[in-house]
């Protein structure tokens, strides 16, 4: 394993807004994180580095909280378990962090669970399968969808155009294979039917042989793609080589414009959910989501001058969500923020409106979802 010094992107600048404090001030609230900032999940973790970085400095810029100065403790773990393992580790017992809101991936994420629970420290992941929260952990929440969801609101979609039969292909990762599980399981209930189920590998370059199974299935009326990364790109271009006509759609783990600039124009048709944030621009005027979400893609892209991803949404997410309870808890003691980030109630954020409970630890619900289509290279929404 590489040296940690040289892992960790952690401490950041941000914390050096605190470093110089006058003796006597009050300790910073200290925000613990670890995203996949490089490596294959640095699609995810880089916009949400960079939303945590700007918006701890916007936060302390404009007083701090409570009066007192955020300091963000950020590690990389480059989308490793193991590394997420050990920085979530560190987080706890040598940064003594307050809250964590990290996980780029399910796998992260899952490796940090026992620890944050045994702790007993707030945790607001950003990935997106189911098992994160259910069943419910006490210290843990989450910010995005969940794949259960995706599956019911692109089922939803096959309904409406009169689909019925489904072909499933999947990538290895574990948001992968909890997706095409949570589809398998409710698909039933919506009334599609599964005839292909095809999966690949996390190296894999070329998913014809695959694409030419679910071409030659009897009766297939859509595909859907369980995935995110590079993977979905892949299959996206390999099925438009293979001439396959019928509609395809992709999770929301590839909602970002970087998955239209991989599949290139074979991206052109595709369908996905995804939150508000990819079509800022375009939502109605009446949507209560549209001044947040205008506002995070104004200072994001001003700042870094690279379009605004869904992926840093849960990270700003993530971080107000923390904001908002230790505000309402008056400090940063770990039951009452805990309770407090419980009770969440109407949170207008990047991702939809949350609502959370004692049975919910994300607190979203389906029309926080919309239904994405790729038209002339760009995002549109489908009506």
């Amino acid at each position: 394993m590489l040296d940690s010094a040289r892992l960790a992107i952690g401490s950041l600048a941000v914390a050096l807004l605190c470093a110089t404090a006058p003796a006597g001030a009050q300790e910073p609230i200290r925000i613990g994180a670890f995203v996949a900032a490089t490596g294959p999940a640095a699609f995810l973790g880089d916009p949400e580095q960079k939303t945590l970085e700007l918006y701890v400095e916007r936060i302390n810029a404009d007083g701090g909280l409570l009066g007192r100065k955020l300091q963000l403790h950020l590690y990389d773990s480059g989308g490793d378990a193991e590394k997420a393992r050990t920085f979530t580790r560190r987080l706890i017992e040598q940064d003594k962090v307050d809250v964590i809101v990290g996980g780029s991936t399910t796998g992260e994420t899952m490796a940090a669970v026992p620890l944050v629970e045994k702790a007993e420290i707030p945790f607001i992941s950003m990935a997106g399968a189911v098992v994160i929260v259910e069943p419910v952990k006490k210290w843990v929440f989450k910010t995005p969808h969940t794949d259960r969801m995706a599956c019911e609101k692109i089922f939803t979609d096959m309904k409406a155009r009169s689909l019925s039969k489904l072909a499933l292909i999947s990538g290895a990762g574990g948001f992968d294979r909890s997706m095409r599980a949570e589809c398998l399981k409710v698909a039933p209930q919506h009334g599609i039917e599964i005839v292909a189920d095809e999966s690949y590998g996390a190296a894999d370059t070329d998913m014809t042989a695959q694409l030419t199974k679910i071409r030659g299935t009897p009766g297939v009326e859509a595909v859907l793609n369980c995935g995110f990364g590079q993977g979905p790109a892949v299959v996206t271009r390999n099925y438009r080589q293979l001439g396959i006509t019928v509609p395809l759609y992709q999770s929301h783990g590839v909602a970002s414009g970087e998955f239209i600039k991989l599949a290139g124009e074979a991206a052109e048709g595709v369908r996905l959910p995804s939150p508000a944030l990819l079509v800022a621009g375009i939502l109605p005027d009446d949507d209560p989501q549209k001044p947040v979400v205008m506002a995070y893609k104004k200072a994001y892209e001003e700042r870094y001058k690279n379009e605004v991803s869904t992926f840093g949404g849960y990270a700003y997410d993530g971080l107000m969500i923390a904001v908002d309870a230790i505000r309402r808890a008056g400090g940063t003691d770990r039951a009452k923020l805990r309770d407090e980030i419980e009770k969440t109630t109407k949170y207008v954020g990047a991702g939809g409106t949350f609502t959370m409970s004692p049975q919910d630890h994300m607190g979203l619900g389906l029309d926080a979802f919309q239904m994405l289509e790729v038209r002339n290279g760009d995002w549109v929404l489908v009506k």
